[in-house]
């Protein structure tokens, strides 16, 4: 590692044009890549992995409504018959400002230009217990685990012959009422009420619970008011267990323990219930505001840092519409990395700089099959209308052709079957002693 550290990454070619060093391939950094394809400029892509997340669709995954390889799409392809954009994988360790340098895992690399755009994680706010036992939702990987974990405990259950000691196995409980939350909880209901009985049915899902836990007053709480209602009564008709102004004090693996009320009883905790910006080593404190976002300038120039900038969810813009920031959201990379894109093409023609302004193109969700909120600037609708706009944003927005067709076909068959097709328990193959360490330090 550290002979890597101290040698430049091998097999970037030498380049006259300025060098455009983004990290994360996420909907931010994969933009202001594409954007950039072509462009006078050396753009070099480093990402962990070797490919790009579709977020929304997570849920889908974790609930066996789609496969990984539907929501993921290879780096590498995207860029093909580029000749200016290369990617590597690579995990960044830090920042030298002065040298105008990045330190990865495999190797150095200098920059003329440098975008951070690595997202954000799961935040427990500080409580480790819950953060041990309990299941995030932030990659694919651990999408796909909750859907092991909520097969294996299934088949756990039906080995065991009293229902009071199958309760922890089946019950399911999600923290957060956004729109991860509200979409998890709408579809494991269904799971419950239309799919699960058929491949278990010695078990009796009258005895298990579907829960969602919210600290606030409402579900989406950022969305309308006749949004906040109508997903609240979809949940409900569905037979999730809603528990609004309701704050979860720990989690030991077999129960959860909440403020002022009974601790329920799961040994599957989904934890949606808050966000932290990723962090990377080398940047002075005071870029930093207090909830961990980077302070930017209208252009998404990290303030006092030339020539380094911040997109997405780890970048902090106040402006008059937004004192406290754009919300974190894809939209915002999204507009930031299209801004972002022109001005540097702008910079190689002695061109003025436009500010960024961020365009609400408005919020939705699902809660089950045929039940949606809809929020756009001009109008608000919900129900089957709503849901049919849902599934055209998110399918138009996936990467590939061969994603959108696979996509399109696993919806169409749970559709008219409600019978999805995807619930394997795979499980990893023996690791070699000494390959054991490597999966440890990247857990």
């Amino acid at each position: 590692m550290q002979e890597a550290a101290n040698n430049p990454i091998p097999n970037i070619p030498s380049s006259p044009l300025p060098k455009v060093v983004i990290i994360g391939a996420g909907f931010g950094g994969l933009k202001l890549a594409r954007e950039l394809n072509k462009k006078p400029f050396q753009v070099i892509l480093l990402d962990k992995n070797n490919y790009h997340q579709f977020q929304p669709l997570f849920y889908q995954v974790a609930t066996a409504g789609l496969e990984p390889s539907a929501i993921s799409f290879p780096l590498r392809k995207i860029f093909h018959h580029s000749n200016n954009v290369i990617f590597r994988m690579a995990e960044v360790k830090g920042i030298d400002q002065s040298a105008k340098r990045i330190q990865t895992d495999v190797g150095y690399l200098d920059f003329d230009h440098l975008v951070l755009a690595m997202g954000a994680d799961t935040n427990y706010f500080g409580a480790k217990n819950i953060e041990t036992f309990a299941s995030p939702m932030k990659t694919v990987s651990e999408a796909l685990y909750i859907r092991n974990k909520i097969i294996h405990n299934y088949e756990k259950a039906i080995n065991i012959a009293q229902s009071e000691n199958r309760r922890a196995l089946m019950n399911v409980v999600i923290v957060g009422g956004g729109p991860t939350g509200v979409e998890l909880a709408g579809a494991m209901a269904e799971l419950r009420n239309n799919v699960l009985p058929k491949d278990y049915p010695e078990l009796s899902f009258k005895n298990m619970k579907v829960v969602l836990i919210e600290a606030g007053p409402s579900v989406l709480a950022a969305m309308s008011d006749v949004a906040k209602s109508s997903s609240l009564e979809y949940l409900q008709d569905l037979g999730v267990e809603v528990l609004l102004d309701t704050k979860v004090k720990d989690y030991d693996g077999k129960k959860v323990y909440l403020e002022d009320k009974e601790p329920i009883e799961t040994e599957t905790l989904l934890w949606a219930a808050g966000i932290k910006p990723n962090k990377i080593a080398g940047l002075q404190e005071e870029y930093y505001a207090r909830n961990g976002r980077i302070y930017v300038d209208e252009y998404s120039e990290i303030r006092g840092a030339k020539n380094i900038y911040a997109l997405g969810d780890i970048s902090l813009m106040q402006d008059e519409a937004y004192p406290k920031g754009h919300p974190q959201v894809a939209q915002v990379a999204l507009q930031q990395a299209d801004n972002l894109a022109k001005n540097l093409i702008r910079s190689t023609k002695d061109k003025q700089k436009k500010a960024f302004h961020y365009k609400d193109l408005g919020s939705m969700a699902t809660v089950g099959r045929k039940l949606a909120v809809v929020d756009l600037p001009f109008i608000k609708f919900q129900g089957l209308f709503a849901w049919l706009t849902w599934l055209f944003v998110h399918l138009m927005a996936i990467l590939g052709v061969k994603n959108k067709l696979f996509i399109f076909m696993d919806w169409s068959w749970n559709y008219l079957s409600f019978d999805p097709s995807l619930r394997l328990l795979i499980k990893p193959k023996y690791v070699r002693e000494s390959e054991r360490h490597e999966l440890i330090e990247e857990k």
